[in-house]
């Protein structure tokens, strides 16, 4: 039975004798798509040679890809697990043709390599082709219909409608139909009962896609209209884990040696076994499935987060973390256990698993550990929240709450509810959940218009290494509607503007015409190597010269900012060790700040040994030393350039170097660490578990610091009455502040010790409780640390206490009541302090034997008093 390892190298030595240059694959997290967070198709790293942005280097290239998908037809996060055959991380083996081959060789070849090479039963594989759609004129596909007759007979090439056989890359661009390979994996006995070519694309188990090949020929516009592309390319996508499941002759994928080791591995951490009970089994796929995904991430820079890729990450390892604890027993962190079985496994064609386990482990284990803290969290609220619900349901809104905050998913609190004897209104839930969805939609959507071409332009030359300004052209532009407002993206035949990547901003500007009219650029970004120009509105002549201009102040200071980071990265390997890696990094006008690997907060020593390292290269006016166009190869063995995990970088490459250290880097930097100018660390704190963090600042950003620090010292200097000393006289002005404040403490136990005397004097018996209810002056803090301290564990107490905030208007009650009086009577502090917080104009609530209240009205807290009282006394008359 042939491996996983030795079925991808066939794959890869397959097309290698076909003339495909092998490329390794793009990161799994994408940093400079605007489109997308992550890479979800092998065709991913290749969108500009489709777009025609950019000249493919290689006609013909195949890969490897790692993929992952959260959303669409059977991605969706929660139905992972449950099936076995679909996943969200996933390796997306291809082949491609950049005006190459097509149609003809595309088959050929998927027919040898799975008939031939992998040696499939050819009785077993059916082929797909594209029905045609009149609605768009578009025919069916009869080509790639005679090219598989050569191979299948007629009754096994299926016609496919426009949704299964017919690839589009979004709403615009590139387009045209595919074909599907199909294989039957059913008995002989179910293959007599019904054909295969009835279930093809009908969601079988066991008859299942295995290769797409995708005929990309026609252009989508913006007006949803179709045209023909000046050249066709192939685009093919076989799934590895699907494939190695037919070769390995498997019933699931997580049967195959790319999950069983995982799964054993799981098997001893939890003492429970696989394939004894569905639920159960079901957790075990979760689990092995998300850990690839989340690691593969980790791996490339991405780590947990609330916001963009981060929070999905962080949603898949929760879903993880959640089966284990729900149907695996798992209440301690146990995932991170799994990530050394994975490097194993993968790390010869994926090194970065290995170069960065420990670094996987200890993000994995960190986040497992914090989400656990939450679901205890969660679980007590659900109590709550179940013993507050009227007639036995939770509120739809209430279990929204507790899957939106606490990670808990609907059938988790229906199964808790339902031991205590509540159900959960479901169909509120789902109503609060179209609701968020609807808010997100709304938040993020946006409509692209088609690009207006004004001028052809083969490509759009940058600049802006040697230039801030230029005469340019506008070759075309597009407008854009957004939540925020309508803006124009602009490309010219060539720019000095920087776009936004590799952690630094893009340039901003202007843009001058003839006529002086100024056309502001707000930001400049890439999209599949295309270098676009945002503005506010459009030059009234838009096929005049413009002048363009880069803002230089803030060219000059973001310059100094990435510049510093490279000497900061330096000086954190030489202090702290060669483990020290970037893991992200900001670069802007106003500070820098860099994401490293480490696993303990750096020491004040250790910052001052960074800070003085820094600005002793700066002092040394290290001039750059850049070398563009230099071959990958060279440049980091050559060179010695140090190049990162999670960057994608080209054949070509731009070395940047200042002294000793040189980095692949296509940012803009300084002539000379001199204009740096110094270097100054504003912070370091913690990311995740083994990331750390530095801010800093260098050029006009610390001069503005500097400056306003020096005001700052004149301004307290001033208030000191201008000591000669003025560290001297804040330690004496804080020794005052510390005993004043030892004394109103005194005098502040004095007041409650004077109170609660009073209250023991006052307290007045109505049936089994003693009852006080009076007005004072203590603050909350004091009132709560009072009641508990003195009548915590009293069985008949009663006491409420009123406050009177006069300058902001405003009035507070604060009711205690023994725990013995709630549980024998049914005394309830909360209903009974929302009923007097109604004549102070307020509302409050709380727990059965603590509550407080808060209302605009003090004039009523007498008549407040008087209805706590009446209800006390109705309650246990």
């Amino acid at each position: 039975m042939p491996t996983a390892k030795e079925i991808r190298q066939k794959f890869l030595d397959f097309f290698e004798k076909k003339g495909h240059k092998i490329v390794p694959s793009a990161p799994i997290v994408l940093k400079d798509d605007p489109t997308l967070m992550f890479t979800n198709a092998g065709m991913n790293q290749f969108k500009e040679y489709f777009l025609g942005y950019k000249e493919p280097p290689y006609k013909r290239v195949a890969d490897t890809q790692k993929c992952l998908r959260v959303s669409g037809k059977h991605n969706d996060l929660e139905e992972v697990g449950k099936d076995t055959y679909h996943h969200t991380m996933f390796e997306m083996l291809g082949n491609w043709s950049f005006g190459d081959y097509f149609k003809k060789e595309a088959i050929d070849w998927a027919w040898e390599l799975l008939v031939k090479e992998y040696g499939m039963d050819p009785d077993r594989l059916y082929a797909t082709v594209f029905e045609g759609d009149p609605s768009e004129n578009l025919e069916a596909d009869e080509e790639a219909r005679k090219h598989w007759q050569k191979h299948l007979p007629d009754d096994r090439i299926l016609y496919g409608n426009k949704k299964d056989n017919f690839w589009e890359m979004g709403a615009t661009g590139p387009c045209g139909p595919s074909s599907e390979i199909h294989i039957d994996l059913r008995s002989n006995e179910e293959r007599a009962k019904i054909p295969g070519s009835e279930l093809v694309n009908k969601d079988h188990p066991e008859v299942i896609e295995i290769w797409n090949l995708v005929f990309i020929q026609n252009n989508r516009k913006e007006d949803g209209s179709l045209e023909k592309l000046p050249q066709r390319h192939v685009d093919t996508g076989m799934g590895l884990e699907r494939l190695v499941r037919v070769l390995q002759g498997k019933k699931s994928n997580y049967d195959t040696d790319l999950f069983q080791p995982i799964i054993k591995e799981l098997e001893i951490i939890t003492g429970k076994k696989y394939g004894e009970d569905e639920a159960t089994d079901v957790a075990f796929r979760v689990v092995a499935d998300h850990l690839r995904a989340v690691s593969f991430a980790i791996a490339d820079g991405q780590l947990p987060s609330n916001t963009g890729a981060g929070y999905v990450i962080r949603r898949i390892l929760r879903r993880a973390i959640r089966y284990g604890y729900q149907f695996l027993g798992m209440d301690k962190p146990f995932i991170h256990m799994l990530v050394p079985v994975l490097s194993e496994m993968m790390g010869d064609v994926f090194p970065e698993l290995r170069s960065q386990e420990r670094l996987i482990m200890s993000v994995i284990k960190e986040e497992e550990q914090s989400f656990l803290r939450t679901l205890e969290q969660g679980l007590y609220l659900l109590k709550q929240m179940l013993a507050q619900s009227q007639d036995k349901v939770l509120p739809g809104a209430k279990a929204f709450e507790l899957y939106d905050t606490y990670g808990f998913p609907p059938d988790l609190t229906a199964l808790i509810a339902s031991e205590e004897g509540y159900r959960v209104d479901m169909k509120g839930f789902e109503e609060e959940m179209a609701k968020q969805k609807a808010r997100s939609k709304a938040a993020t959507k946006q409509e692209t218009g088609d690009w207006i071409v004004l001028r052809e332009d083969d490509k759009e030359e940058f600049i802006g290494y040697d230039y801030t300004e230029a005469d340019v052209k506008i070759t075309k532009y597009r407008k854009v509607k957004t939540p925020k407002g309508e803006v124009y993206q602009l490309v010219f035949n060539l720019t000095p503007f920087y776009p936004e990547g590799g952690g630094q901003v893009g340039d901003r500007g202007v843009l001058l015409g003839a006529d002086g009219e100024p056309v502001h650029i707000f930001d400049t970004k890439k999209e599949n190597d295309l270098i676009i120009h945002l503005t506010k509105n459009l030059p009234r002549n838009l096929h005049q010269t413009f002048r363009a201009k880069v803002d230089k102040k803030a060219r000059a200071n973001a310059a100094a900012h990435h510049s510093a980071t490279h000497l900061l990265h330096q000086a954190l390997r030489h202090i702290l060790g060669e483990h020290v890696q970037q893991k992200g990094s900001y670069v802007g006008p106003d500070k820098l700040r860099f994401d490293f690997s480490h696993f303990s907060k750096l020491t004040d020593e250790e910052l001052k040994q960074v800070e003085d390292f820094v600005n002793t290269k700066i002092a040394k006016q290290l001039p750059l030393e850049e070398k563009r166009n230099m071959p990958y190869k060279e440049a980091v063995e050559k060179e010695g350039a140090m190049a990162f995990f999670g960057e994608k970088y080209g054949d070509t490459v731009r070395v940047i170097r200042f002294g000793d250290h040189a980095e692949l880097c296509g940012g803009t930097h300084v002539d000379n660490t001199k204009d740096i100018w110094h270097f100054k660390i504003l912070s370091e704190s913690s990311v995740a578990s083994g990331i750390r963090r530095i801010e800093a600042i260098t050029a006009d950003a610390l001069k503005d610091y500097y400056q306003q620090a020096d005001r700052q010292l004149q301004e307290v200097k001033k208030r000191l009455k201008n000591p000669p000393d003025v560290v001297n006289a804040v330690e004496h002005l804080t020794e005052e502040v510390r005993q004043l404040r030892k004394e109103n403490e005194a005098l502040r136990k004095d007041k409650a010790q004077m109170l609660l005397q009073n209250m023991k004097d006052e307290a007045k018996q109505i049936g089994p409780a003693r009852f006080v209810a009076r007005k004072t002056d203590l603050d909350q803090a004091s009132i709560k640390e009072l009641l508990f301290r003195n009548f915590g564990q009293t069985e008949d107490m009663v006491v409420l206490l009123a406050t009177e905030d006069k300058e902001k208007g405003k009035a507070g009650l604060t009711l205690f009541i023994s725990k013995p009086l709630t549980e024998k009577y049914g005394l309830d502090a909360g209903q009974i302090v929302r009923e007097a917080a109604k004549l102070i104009h307020g509302g409050g609530g709380g727990q059965k034997f603590f509550a407080t209240a808060g209302g605009k009205n003090p004039g009523g807290i007498p008549k407040a008093l008087e209805r706590a009282e009446k209800i006390l006394k109705e309650k246990l008359s």
